[in-house]
Order: structure tokens, then C-alpha cells, then sequence
């Protein structure tokens, strides 16, 4: 797709600098930067403005808010500009008015502020305000948000079960007992858009929200291409064989770890046979009723979330603009 890198988190052309993170005083240089700033995560939430279209918030990382962080496990982020970024975890921070039961829910409504921010600036699930943010900030949170989340489910060897070190400036962990060496995992994972003539194939998982569907997705187990990816997983969720398969467009989705492969492919029969183990239910949807669904004007079905790829490979087949 001519314009595929404009779906959300698409990425912004961010210097990453990856040549600095194993240099140590270099690092250090850029901490001391007056020009570095910090991205504030917690609980994988981002720091941002909330007002509209929303603002990541870039801290002087000597900012009072800073101190709830533990320095060590600063992630350098890369350059902005040529001034130095960085990710810092506030997740130790406890506000005093918490309520556990309100976090993670599918679109977590709830916005925590730290006492040294301003009344503006709070911490919003990503997946809630993903959209409301810049390119530049969208791929700043969305990396620091996925790279915190590997360190925190990633903090022993997996060869020998000792406890690892972060290092290379956030960017891998050494394991101290036996030298093994272990870096941030994206998981690849389709998600296609399959038609048969005017009609496209959605379904739903147990458990989402009512009214909606989404277009089918699946994990790409090893030793598979995507093409052939696509093809199982959707004779696996809808009973759907699929021929001719072609990659459109790329998407990270830090929640935790995936990277979505947006693919398109022509079904060969429109028989569904779903796998209730895998989806609730699976049907085929006109251009025609896709159209009033994203008019809010159907009566039992939602339009797919705005910021996820879904939602951008079908506005795109609708606007004929998938090329």
C-alpha cells in the first residue's frame, strides 16, 4: 500500500540511535543533556496531555515526577530533534486514591495523576487515546510501552533460570550466571482482510465487547510464512479456504508484543463452519452494510476500533485504496 505507514503507531521516522545503546558514556552524556527529556510510563500507561489531539509529555528528567523512577531502568529511546529520549517506569508509584478494580479493562477509562504533574497531565491507557496522538508520540509510547512490558515478564535467563541484568541501555538482558544474551520479542501476528466478491469476513471472540467484530487474526507459528499464516488460521477460525494472499500493510500493537501483518486474501467458498473454541461467531459483510457500520447505523453490529489496523484495511477496501 502506497500509503501503508500511516496507520497508527506506522512509525515516524524516529531516530532510534541504536549505536549509542551499548556505549555507556555516551549514555551518560545524554542523560546529562539539558535538552534530554523522559517519557513517563505507568503501568504501561503514558504520561501525556489530555487535552485534544492529546500531547505525550516529554519531562526534564530532573522533573519532581522523575524521582518515583528507578534511574537503572531507564530505556534510551533514541534522538528527537538530535536531543536525547528516554522511558522511565513509575509503576512502584502508588496513587492514594487507587482502585484496583478499575484497572485493566478493555479500553481502561480510568486517568491517574502524579502530585508533581499539572491537572492536565495524567496517565491514560494507550489503547484508549492512541488516536488522539501524534505519529512521533505514538511511537514513543508504543515503544516504551512494549519494551517496559518485556522486562517485566522477561527478568530470569531462559536458558538457566537465574535472574538477568538489564542492559544496553534497556535494550537487552545479560544473564550473569551463564552469559546467555536475551532481547525485546515481537510476536507476528495476520490479520486479514478476506473477501469474496462484494463481501468481507468478520468475527468475533468470547469475551469483546457487544456489537463488536473485527477482521480474523491468528499468531504465525514458526517455520510458516504469512501467506500460508493467513490461510490456516482462517480455515481454522471460520471454515473459510482462502487462495491468492498478499501482504498490504504493518502495525506494531504493544499490548503486549505484536507486530499485526495486515494481509489481504480471496476466499474460495462463502460456507462458515466456525471453531467456537477459537471465535463466538464469524459472518460476511457487504460493502454496502460495511458502509452503514461505519455510519453507526447498523442495528447490531459496531464499526471496528479507529486506531487498530482492522479498522484501517477496511476503510481502505471501502475507499478502494488498498493498492
Amino acid at each position: 500500500m502506497k500509503h501503508a505507514e500511516t496507520v497508527t503507531f506506522g512509525g515516524s521516522a524516529l531516530d532510534r540511535a541504536a549505536e549509542l545503546r551499548g556505549d555507556k558514556a555516551a549514555i551518560a552524556a545524554a542523560r546529562a543533556d539539558p535538552m534530554a527529556r523522559a517519557i513517563l510510563l505507568w503501568r504501561g500507561k503514558p504520561l501525556i496531555h489530555r487535552t485534544r489531539p492529546a500531547a505525550l509529555m516529554r519531562l526534564p528528567l530532573d522533573h519532581p515526577a522523575c524521582a518515583d523512577a528507578t534511574a537503572e531502568t531507564a530505556i534510551f529511546l533514541g534522538r528527537e530533534d538530535g536531543a536525547p529520549r528516554f522511558a522511565l517506569d513509575l509503576s512502584a508509584w502508588e496513587p492514594a486514591d487507587l482502585d484496583p478494580s478499575q484497572l485493566g479493562g478493555f479500553l481502561d477509562p480510568t486517568e491517574q495523576r502524579h502530585p508533581a504533574c499539572a491537572e492536565d497531565e495524567v496517565f491514560a491507557e494507550l489503547r484508549r487515546v492512541m488516536t488522539w496522538l501524534s505519529p512521533r508520540d505514538a511511537e514513543l509510547a508504543a515503544t516504551a510501552k512494549a519494551v517496559f512490558a518485556w522486562h517485566d515478564t522477561h527478568g530470569f535467563c531462559a536458558r538457566c533460570g537465574a535472574a538477568s541484568d538489564m542492559v544496553l541501555a534497556g535494550w537487552q538482558r545479560t544473564c550473569p550466571a551463564c552469559g546467555a544474551h536475551h532481547f525485546p520479542r515481537t510476536d507476528p501476528v495476520v490479520i486479514m482482510l478476506i473477501t469474496h466478491g462484494n463481501s468481507v469476513l468478520m468475527g468475533r471472540s468470547p469475551g469483546w465487547p457487544e456489537g463488536m467484530y473485527s477482521l480474523l487474526a491468528g499468531f504465525v507459528e514458526p517455520g510458516e510464512t504469512l501467506e500460508a499464516a493467513v490461510r490456516r488460521e482462517v480455515f481454522e477460525e471460520a471454515g473459510v479456504r482462502v487462495g491468492p494472499v498478499d501482504y498490504l500493510s504493518s502495525q506494531p500493537w504493544p499490548f503486549p508484543a505484536s507486530l499485526m501483518f495486515g494481509c489481504r486474501g480471496t476466499a474460495l467458498g462463502r460456507e462458515i463452519t466456525i471453531d467456537p473454541a477459537e471465535i463466538e461467531d464469524a459472518v460476511w459483510i457487504t460493502r454496502e452494510e460495511m458502509l452503514a457500520i461505519f455510519a453507526g447505523e447498523h442495528e447490531a453490529i459496531l464499526p471496528a476500533r479507529k486506531g487498530a489496523i482492522a479498522h484501517f484495511l477496511i476503510e481502505n477496501w471501502l475507499a478502494d485504496t488498498l493498492d
